[in-house]
């Protein structure tokens, strides 16, 4: 079995029938293994993603599998740079938690001061404030997958203005802002116009950093529309802008398909969490708010989840998707 080095066993086996059937078509495939055609063409997506499909030389819309020894060669490659990858993650979560304690240590007791900003009035008119006294960098947290498209149209100017200084902006979002339109477009044009933008499939809270001089986070996460408080004083944001940075060396660039990348096991990282909401004890409606997606979409990842997982419920799928190594 080749899952160890990143490939599904529905893929592993349309790789397989080709090796040993090479004209086969999609449909011969599916009837030989006993899945769907979307099942067969899924798999030939990620071999090819893989690089275990090659495109013929007399006629390129042909894909003929590698031979099994260079797939396994390809396979290892792969393997050693993800775990080269995870290896640097690592050491930069372990270089920021050192920051946090060190920046703890040298503050000491240093006053830690916060106002409340209780309209959303009061905070577009503090955001512009400090947007406008903004000099060196911008951090930001964006949960809940889609934006507001009244706070994408307001922060436009604000950014522009920002990058136009240049400023440096490095924003987070979600891995479900690619399906929607409106937010995706925003990245791509805060990213075209110079700024810095990245995802991950869950956000802590809302956040906008400022320079080394103020945080504005949300009174009640659930409910923006109540108002924020803005922090200042420099344990706070020592510790803040830690958290950003934890944040962002584990994110993906905007661009890339973080929300459909697999792991060795065959799960993407907005899977992954999804199992570890439900298994915290979470309803399909609030695990679906940690991702930023609808909650149909979060019903169809976990009965997809389960499926995969042979799991009959909920329970079992976790028990399937620990033994696995899913959740690890």
């Amino acid at each position: 079995m080749l899952s160890a080095l990143g490939i599904d066993a529905t893929s592993e086996a349309v790789y397989r029938a080709m090796l040993e059937q090479p004209g086969w078509a999609v449909a011969e495939i599916g009837a030989h293994l006993a899945r769907s055609e979307a099942e067969v063409r899924a798999a030939l997506d990620r071999l090819t993603e893989l690089k275990l499909l090659r495109p013929k030389f007399s006629d390129p819309s042909i894909l003929r599998p590698v031979s099994l020894d260079v797939g396994v060669q390809i396979l290892l490659a792969r393997r050693e740079e993800e775990v080269r990858r995870a290896q640097e993650e690592f050491a930069a979560g372990q270089a920021a938690a050192l920051e946090i304690l060190e920046a703890q240590a040298a503050v000491g007791g240093s006053e830690h001061r916060y106002e409340e900003l209780s309209s959303i009035e009061q905070v577009q008119d503090r955001l512009e404030r400090l947007t406008h006294s903004c000099t060196r960098q911008l951090l930001s947290f964006h949960p809940g997958g889609a934006q507001p498209v009244a706070q994408l149209q307001a922060s436009k100017p604000l950014d522009a203005a920002l990058l136009r200084r240049g400023v440096a902006m490095r924003t987070l979002y979600q891995d479900s802002v690619r399906n929607d339109q409106d937010t995706f477009r925003y990245a791509q044009w805060l990213t075209e116009s110079g700024g810095h933008v990245r995802t991950v499939p869950v956000l802590p809270v809302r956040m906008v950093l400022f320079d080394d001089v103020a945080a504005l986070l949300p009174m009640d996460p659930d409910n923006t529309a109540v108002g924020a408080v803005q922090f200042s004083g420099p344990g706070v944001i020592t510790a803040l802008t830690a958290l950003h940075a934890a944040v962002w060396e584990q994110a993906a660039p905007f661009g890339t398909d973080a929300d459909r990348e697999r792991d060795a096991g065959g799960v993407t990282a907005q899977e992954r969490h999804m199992l570890k909401l439900l298994g915290e004890g979470m309803t399909d409606e609030v695990a679906a708010r940690h991702l930023g997606i609808g909650v149909r979409t979060a019903r169809r990842m976990m009965a997809s989840l389960m499926e995969r997982l042979g799991a009959r419920s909920r329970f079992e799928a976790g028990r399937l998707a620990e033994r696995r190594g899913w959740l690890s």
